[in-house]
């Protein structure tokens, strides 16, 4: 499958695609370049991605690898593979992240422009109009005044996204609310008995194989999630400080940080951090994370993903941790109602004596 990719820009559907995309869909749109999408990620996607990359990559690597042979398989010419270096100053993402157009050039040997636009915040000229310029420059767009224009476009249809989101709003119905121009507030009436906060980064929770859809999951067990996406960035550094920790990984936001505030936060009954075999930096926060939540009374389950996952085992460890919780949360309830009655209570004098 071949087409004109004069004006066409291939975006996998991976890593920064998650928080990313409405800002990317925004900005492209606007200067009148075409997106197209991989497609969803599948058992195939994620074979062809491992067989090109060592055993120990981690598993959204492994996905976005996939990702590019899909948009390669589609025709598409000029694909973005961006190198998010620090998100702003002195804080970093994780190498992989950093290298990952080198990455993908050392290991698709296939013919293809890759737009490569890098965003360092913690060094001049690398910043986000920067970012920015470089995104439209293989398509020969240079007018100052036109990628302004084009940015704040992004701004607006990524705005909109996360207004929607931190309403409650589900990923996937803010995202296409948001790639539509439009903004709906849901006020949802359902309780849940139930509440956890699922801590893990956006590639991991809404990349349907790679979470084998745990938000579906809790929701059929009649529980309520949430996610970072509810936060803002203010929310998640106090988060970080909570838990007395000190910023300097941009993962931090989504794990540390989003750990942070919902311990504190009474109607969260556990949490659940999720992350993907081989990522060094979460491995790390993870640990720090379940120290902290024995310190704040909360139950937590951690669940490690990668291509060897089976769903089978994934769903019991799910139904085990949320059963527990409904057996702790009744128990306190019980414990309650009979510490409330017991300045009422009369006991039982009248012995009848057996002769």
């Amino acid at each position: 499958m071949t087409q004109n990719n004069e004006n066409v820009i291939g975006i996998p559907r991976a890593m920064s695609f998650y928080h990313n995309y409405p800002f990317y869909y925004g900005f492209f749109t606007a200067l009148g370049i075409k997106i197209v999408l991989s497609d969803v990620t599948t058992k195939q996607t994620l074979s062809r991605g491992s067989a090109l990359v060592v055993t120990e990559t981690c598993l959204p690597i492994k996905i976005y690898v996939g990702h590019i042979l899909n948009l390669l398989d589609k025709g598409i010419d000029k694909i973005l593979v961006p190198s998010i270096q620090s998100v702003a100053y002195k804080i970093y993402n994780c190498s992989k992240i950093r290298g990952l157009p080198d990455l993908i050039r050392n290991v698709v040997k296939q013919d293809f422009t890759m737009v490569e636009a890098t965003l360092d915040k913690s060094e001049k000229n690398h910043g986000l109009y920067d970012f920015l310029k470089e995104m439209a420059a293989p398509f020969g767009i240079t007018d100052e005044k036109k990628i302004k224009e084009a940015s704040k476009a992004g701004w607006r249809t990524y705005n909109n996204f996360h207004i929607m989101s931190k309403s409650g709003m589900s990923y996937k119905k803010a995202i296409n609310y948001a790639l539509q121009g439009k903004v709906f507030i849901e006020s949802s009436t359902k309780e849940y008995p139930i509440s956890i906060a699922l801590v893990a980064h956006g590639y991991n929770i809404y990349d349907d194989r790679a979470s084998m859809k745990i938000i579906d999951k809790l929701e059929s067990m009649d529980v309520k999630v949430y996610t970072a996406l509810q936060l803002s960035q203010e929310q998640t550094l106090e988060g970080i400080n909570t838990l007395g920790e000190k910023l300097y990984w941009a993962n931090e936001y989504e794990m540390t940080g989003t750990a942070g505030h919902y311990m504190k936060d009474n109607k969260i009954d556990g949490l659940i951090a999720l992350n993907a075999f081989g990522c060094g930096p979460d491995s790390l926060m993870i640990e720090r994370i379940i120290r902290k939540a024995k310190q704040f009374n909360k139950p937590i389950l951690h669940l490690t993903i990668d291509e060897q996952t089976g769903e089978a085992g994934f769903i019991t460890r799910l139904e085990a941790f949320v059963d527990m919780l409904f057996r702790k949360k009744r128990a306190t309830i019980i414990n309650k109602i009979d510490i409330q009655g017991q300045s009422e209570y009369i006991p039982n004098t009248n012995f009848i004596e057996t002769k």
